[in-house]
């Protein structure tokens, strides 16, 4: 099922060729579907994640990753905050957010339900018209803290469609994700 979704959002850029390719600046209100690979334990989901620009530099971010490991273990989070949007130059944005986090760890022995806050402070910019890229330190405290370095690339297939990778560089985990993002402009 996974590989079908997967499939599916590696597939959408086809569909959307017929639109007009390129943009001439960075959208905060889109709606991302990715698929998440976690090298710890073998575990696999999806990530949902949106964000809205309210106007005046301010967004609202949220999301909702569920991951599958080994073991019957699974992991859900549920986020929810908001961020500010510096423009740096006319290519590149300083980005800040702060999201309130509620996690909860399903196990074949018990469940555990946890929150916390998770920051974020990054550089997302176009190196190309076509070609976003995006790095950032993030901190997550839930239970336990982790910083992380979250490196990003995605290409604009049109104005409204983008897909990429990204990789995440933490003390407990290496995360890869592939997905797709879609801009409401």
């Amino acid at each position: 099922m996974k590989k079908r979704i997967l499939l599916s959002v590696l597939c959408a850029p086809a569909l959307a060729l017929a639109q007009d390719p390129g943009r001439d600046d960075l959208s905060y209100t889109y709606a991302e579907l990715r698929y998440v690979d976690v090298d710890e334990n073998g575990g696999d989901g999806l990530r949902f994640n949106g964000s809205y620009d309210l106007g005046n530099n301010w967004i609202i971010v949220g999301g909702i990753t569920s991951i599958e490991f080994n073991q019957n273990v699974d992991y859900t989070a549920l986020e929810l905050g908001g961020g500010y949007v510096y423009p740096y130059n006319s290519d590149f944005d300083l980005v800040a957010t702060a999201r309130f986090v509620d996690a909860e760890v399903d196990t074949p022995v018990g469940d555990a339900d946890d929150s916390g806050i998770a920051l974020s402070a990054g550089l997302r910019g176009l190196i190309a018209p076509q070609f976003e890229v995006r790095g950032s330190v993030n901190y997550v405290d839930i239970a336990d803290s982790d910083t992380y370095l979250e490196l990003a690339g995605d290409y604009y297939f049109t104005r409204q469609f983008a897909a990429g990778l990204s990789v995440e560089f933490a003390g407990d985990s290496d995360v890869i994700t592939v997905g797709g993002r879609w801009f409401f402009r």
